[in-house]
């Protein structure tokens, strides 16, 4: 603080705009198996087709999970996925062959400037093309420089067929032509009949080769070489002979970009080979034009440019495997790397704790990440994910609720209502008691776009869906809040005598109702006992109310303990529980933060303390409708109050 002993105007601030921040609701997070993405790594999704984007569509191994995900994300735009590591391994074009003494035979092996960016099965279905800018198109023969007739039997006409698919010829031991790379394209034609493009499917050189002299002195040179072209598609000209067509060679995805790359630069070009990835084959997922060879280019905006910085930082599905196959790409290069090699090492049934596991631990820590939600996913019959989740995740954090479905084998593959009933229970009763855990009572049947049929999937993820939609004291069970989306029918659709049984057992119910749809039925945590926070709805409050105190607790550290801490401390905290007593989330409450709590002990500890004593809104679990018949001269204030 400024000291002044003659006259003079000091300037000072005072901080008094402090407050509790408003009530978030932070995003849901699960874990599991996917068909592609970074492992172990919590990635944010907004909407199904971003998760189909970053971590692909369903199949017969991840589907469950894959729609627990996505039916979340129906009622919700925030939701942290995290790809379990299960082994799986990364498709490449590297071909590496090795000696009985294994060691590696170079000139036998091929080696891939890239492989798929992710493990997984998928990138089996990726090609990616390349090519220098001298290697982008040239003419490879022009009209009447192929022979008329062949150089080894000039009676015979070197010609090609309508409708054919490969063409053979020869040339004179001085016009060797370059090599073209399958993939490649010829553009066949002239200016009469005009051009056909087709695509290269193998090439073949033979060098034909004469001796002349005998003995010592004779001599063997290369008199013509013959070429074998086939093709992928058909010859469709009206010309036949091989001496009338001009042959442009070009890379195959030219037609793409905009020129041919400039000297040491190279285009790149990333292909979905089979389908399966965008649905259509051949489909070009990603293009990069004109990037450079050399390491720390920039472009002329000030970018970089360099070929690996941009495929590390913006392919969503290639990295760069070997750069020493590129090089500075000064040769006639055009290259299609097809990827292979790539597996899912588990489905989401066979995946362990140990791979789920490690996801999970992502999660753990509140001061990296902030979740509210918990989706348990698929689980198991032994309900060790289930566990895994509450102990590890939500007990240790205590700011997130675990959402529970009882296992497949529970309640869809067993056939008798009383079964799924005591299967039900027996899965909760494997789950340790926690007011951090919400469990549901099993499956719906829903339709999967993607693969043209229904499908079992658990409820967890529409459970946590209902949940976000609703403010944190609010329940979200009920024909008003509770509804379920995109179901067609329950595997459970328990009775009331059941529904009775499994809210007992601390499950919530999931029943379908004629002219009400499937909705939830229970608003119940997995306490485990009789307690205020064997509600939702209050468990929820209590952590968004503790959060937000918490995060303005802070601003409060290495200031002094006194009268007028404690009081701007009661001062923030009173508006903020008002606010949510006005919104009917609290019913009352009280703050003490003076010298009731703050002893002169407590002081002396350097510690401050704070006494929020809250009476939590309770959810109506049950309606009492009392009907009765009067006589005529009864007055009704004589009876209203004395009948229960």
């Amino acid at each position: 603080m400024a000291f002044s002993v003659s006259p003079s105007v000091i300037v000072r601030e005072v901080d008094a705009s402090q407050a509790v921040p408003a009530i978030a609701n932070p995003p849901a997070a699960m874990a599991g198996v996917f068909r592609w993405g970074p492992t172990n790594e919590p990635i944010l999704i907004s909407s199904e087709n971003q998760l189909v984007d970053r971590f692909g569509a369903p199949n017969n191994n991840n589907y469950e999970t894959f729609f627990v995900a996505s039916d979340f994300l129906s009622y919700s735009n925030a939701l942290y996925v995290v790809r379990a590591d299960d082994g799986s391994a990364i498709a490449d074009s590297t071909e590496i062959v090795r000696d009985g003494n294994n060691e590696i035979i170079a000139e036998s092996s091929t080696y891939g400037a890239f492989a798929a960016k992710y493990p997984g099965d998928l990138g089996n279905a990726l090609e990616v093309t390349w090519v220098s800018s001298t290697g982008y198109e040239n003419d490879w023969r022009d009209v009447a420089e192929i022979p008329q007739n062949k150089i080894s039997n000039s009676s015979i006409a070197q010609t090609v067929s309508f409708n054919a698919s490969a063409i053979s010829f020869e040339v004179g031991n001085t016009a060797q032509l370059s090599a073209l790379t399958v993939g490649d394209v010829l553009v066949v034609g002239n200016e009469s009949i005009g051009y056909q493009e087709l695509k290269v499917a193998t090439f073949t050189e033979t060098a034909g080769t004469v001796t002349e002299g005998v003995g010592n002195s004779a001599i063997t040179y290369v008199a013509l070489y013959d070429y074998n072209i086939t093709f992928s598609n058909r010859y469709t000209l009206a010309e036949t002979s091989l001496n009338k067509l001009a042959l442009t060679r070009k890379w195959q995805h030219n037609a793409s970009f905009s020129r041919k790359p400039d000297a040491n630069h190279i285009h790149i070009s990333v292909i979905d080979k089979t389908g399966v990835i965008s649905g259509t084959k051949g489909f070009m997922l990603e293009k990069f034009e004109n990037l450079s060879t050399t390491v720390g280019a920039v472009s002329p905006q000030g970018l970089t440019n360099y070929y690996g910085t941009v495929i590390e930082n913006f392919s969503e599905w290639v990295k760069v495997a070997n750069s020493t196959v590129i090089g500075t790409a000064a040769s006639a290069l055009s290259k299609y790397e097809v990827m292979e090699g790539g597996t899912d090492a588990t489905t989401e049934t066979t995946a362990t704790l140990a791979h789920i596991g490690f996801a999970l631990d992502t999660l753990k820590n509140s001061n990296e990440i902030d979740i509210a939600f918990v989706l348990q996913g698929k689980g198991d019959d032994a309900a060790t994910r289930a566990n895994y989740i509450v102990s590890n995740i939500c007990e240790t954090r205590k700011d997130c609720v675990a959402f529970i479905s009882p296992s497949k084998e529970a309640v869809v593959d067993e056939l008798k209502m009383n079964a799924k009933l005591t299967n039900a229970i027996a899965y909760r009763n494997k789950v340790q008691n926690s007011s951090y855990m919400f469990v549901d009572s099993g499956y719906k049947y829903r339709y999967d776009k993607y693969n043209d049929m229904y499908r079992w999937t658990p409820l967890n993820g529409d459970m946590a869906g209902l949940a976000a939609r609703v403010e944190a004291w609010e329940s979200p069970a009920g024909f008003r809040k509770g509804v379920i989306k995109n179901v067609v029918k329950l595997a459970f659709n328990p009775n009331k005598t059941m529904r009775d049984a499994l809210y007992g057992a601390d499950i919530n119910p999931v029943m379908s109702q004629v002219g009400q749809g499937i909705v939830l039925f229970g608003d119940k945590t997995g306490l485990g006992m009789t307690s205020a926070f064997d509600r939702l709805n209050v468990r929820r409050l209590f952590i968004a109310v503790e959060k937000a105190i918490a995060t303005a607790a802070q601003g409060f550290l290495f200031e002094l303990n006194d009268e007028f801490t404690q009081t701007q401390f009661k001062n923030i905290v009173d508006p903020f529980l008002r606010d949510i007593q006005g919104r009917r989330g609290i019913i009352d409450y009280r703050v003490i933060s003076d010298t009731t709590v703050n002893t002169p002990e407590v002081v002396d500890q350097n510690k401050f303390r704070a006494s929020i004593f809250i009476k939590p809104a309770r959810s109506i679990n049950v309606i009492e409708l009392t009907f009765v018949a009067t006589r005529t001269g009864i007055e009704f204030d004589e009876i209203v109050g004395q009948l229960t």
